[in-house]
């Protein structure tokens, strides 16, 4: 379903975005202070795997795969909202990227409601969903310089995820 509306809108933003006027150019890629700013966001991610694997910070497993879950769907949800932003400067059209920017705080929310192991499996999935998706409709709207960022971010988050997740499953 994601790769559906990620295909459909990439060939609309390209439309869109011609139609409006915008030059063959894109902006430059994330700064420094994007940089920091996401590896930063990554410091949550691996502290909470550790805390699942290996009992840092003295809470029991369990419950640090759960603050690490809320922690993935938080971020989910920022990765599903943020397509809501070039797509209201197009005016709302296209709106695939608007319908994809819903799906990963419904999917992100769903994986709160199952046991902890393997809503973190759902996390990990939905942040790589997240990234393809990213793959299609960034370029159109002119935001490929950002994709090797969320790359890896990506990785490290799902990693991260999984790592939990098979933690808690095994446990």
């Amino acid at each position: 379903m994601a790769t559906a509306i990620a295909q459909s809108g990439a060939m609309q933003a390209r439309s869109s975005l011609s139609s409006a006027g915008r030059s063959g150019t894109e902006p430059s890629g994330p700064s420094a202070w994007a940089w920091a700013l996401g590896l930063g966001g990554l410091l949550p991610f691996v502290a909470g795997a550790g805390a699942v694997a290996l009992g840092w910070g003295g809470l029991e497993p369990e419950r640090a795969g759960q603050v690490l879950a809320a922690y993935a769907a938080t971020i989910a949800a920022f990765l599903g909202g943020v397509h809501w932003g070039p797509a209201m400067r197009a005016g709302g059209r296209p709106v695939a990227p608007l319908l994809w920017g819903v799906v990963p705080q419904l999917l992100a929310w769903a994986a709160l409601t199952l046991p902890t192991g393997p809503g973190l499996s759902l996390l990990s999935g939905l942040l790589v969903a997240c990234y393809v998706a990213d793959r299609r409709l960034y370029p159109p709207a002119g935001l490929r310089a950002w994709l090797p960022l969320r790359g890896v971010l990506t990785a490290g988050a799902a990693a991260s995820c999984t790592v939990a997740a098979w933690v808690t499953s095994s446990a």
